[in-house]
């Protein structure tokens, strides 16, 4: 038996590595030089990236069984009965009056905000486990073909790797339509190994901020961790940004558990007229890096958020709760602790001062 074992291991592993090197989804290795430049953040510690608060996961070897097999089971409600329908954007009506958004599902979003076209998190696949033997199939149908319908891009941000928000085929289509890339410290390797050029990548630590025209944008912490295979984990940053201009602010929470870094970006930059806060895709065994619907309500209001938008459901079913869970609880804890909530559809442009507030889920 032993010998069995030694044998398929002396198989697979190298097997393993050959696959993750040679298929693009998994990105970039780190060089050498990407680890001593990674070193040199106050997030490194002992060869990975850290979070503020000690963080773990309650999912091990043994427990993998059981939660497959939950997976695999139970399905129904945590898809929608049919395919969710994306309203088509009319791309030059986007260009014109009051700062605006559109919610294309998960943690996708195209903003329109001094005049600057910026999308987030630009996950538009069908599928948000590509590597793996068991998919994570969209709840909407030819969602690629949306990439076509979008303006011409002033800038994309990134908040981390994981594949429901950095996706290869839609940085493919992506890339001639925008010139620059803001990612977390880590992307870089990623995008430059799928073809974007080096001089349009800029990566960021926690609180770094730049100019961007009459913007100013800062990276902030969140409770998380990155990685897109076996080898690479927590080799790269995750965090959310901040979208600052004389007339807006933006707050964009990124993947991850509750901690004190909410009141601290609120004291630091707030009150903010839109936080966009992650809001789905929890479960008791990861809930250090996915808050419950009910936590990012109070992070909302930590924050200083006065309209909040909850994202990270409505495309994928990556834990074990029904779909409409996150916006069930959420928009439920948001009226009895009378926080302004904001529930677009689909696709629908979202411009300030007539946010959409309508149960469009129950319909």
């Amino acid at each position: 038996m032993i010998t069995s074992i030694l044998i398929l291991l002396a198989l697979g592993v190298p097997a393993g590595i050959l696959y993750t090197r040679k298929n693009p989804q998994f990105g970039g290795r780190p060089s050498s030089e990407d680890l001593g430049r990674y070193s040199r953040s106050p997030q490194w510690k002992d060869g990975v990236f850290r979070n503020q608060s000690l963080t773990t996961m309650d999912v091990s070897l043994w427990s993998m069984p059981g939660l497959l097999k939950e997976f695999l089971t139970g399905r129904n409600k945590r898809q929608p009965p049919e395919p969710l329908h994306v309203e088509r954007l009319d791309a030059d009506q986007f260009q014109y009056g009051k700062d605006k958004f559109i919610w294309y599902g998960h943690s996708t979003v195209l903003f329109r905000v001094s005049g600057k076209n910026i999308l987030v998190d630009p996950m538009f696949g069908p599928d948000a486990s590509p590597i793996g033997p068991f998919r994570t199939p969209r709840f909407s149908k030819n969602s690629l073909d949306l990439i076509d319908d979008l303006p011409q891009l002033d800038l994309i941000l990134l908040t981390h790797d994981h594949y429901d928000h950095l996706d290869y085929a839609s940085i493919q289509k992506l890339k001639d339509k925008t010139n620059e890339f803001w990612v977390a410290l880590g992307l870089k390797r990623h995008l430059v190994k799928w073809g974007v050029p080096k001089d349009q990548i800029k990566e960021f630590d926690w609180w770094e901020e730049s100019q961007f025209g009459a913007l100013r944008i800062v990276f902030t912490p969140s409770r998380h961790f990155s990685g897109r295979g076996p080898f690479d984990r927590s080799k790269s940053l995750w965090g959310g940004w901040v979208i600052l201009s004389e007339n807006r602010k933006v707050y964009w929470s990124g993947d991850g558990g509750y901690d004190s870094h909410f009141s601290e970006i609120g004291a630091k930059y707030g009150p903010f007229d839109w936080g966009f806060m992650e809001c789905g895709q929890y479960n008791e065994k990861w809930h250090q890096i996915h808050m419950y619907p009910e936590e990012a309500v109070l992070a909302s209001q930590e924050a200083l958020v006065k309209t909040s938008v909850p994202v990270h459901w409505g495309a994928f079913s990556l834990a074990l709760h029904d779909w409409t869970d996150p916006i069930a609880r959420f928009s439920r804890e948001a009226s009895e602790k009378k926080l302004t909530g904001c529930y677009p559809r689909l696709g629908q442009t979202v411009t300030f001062g007539e946010e959409p507030s309508e149960s469009w889920w129950e319909l």
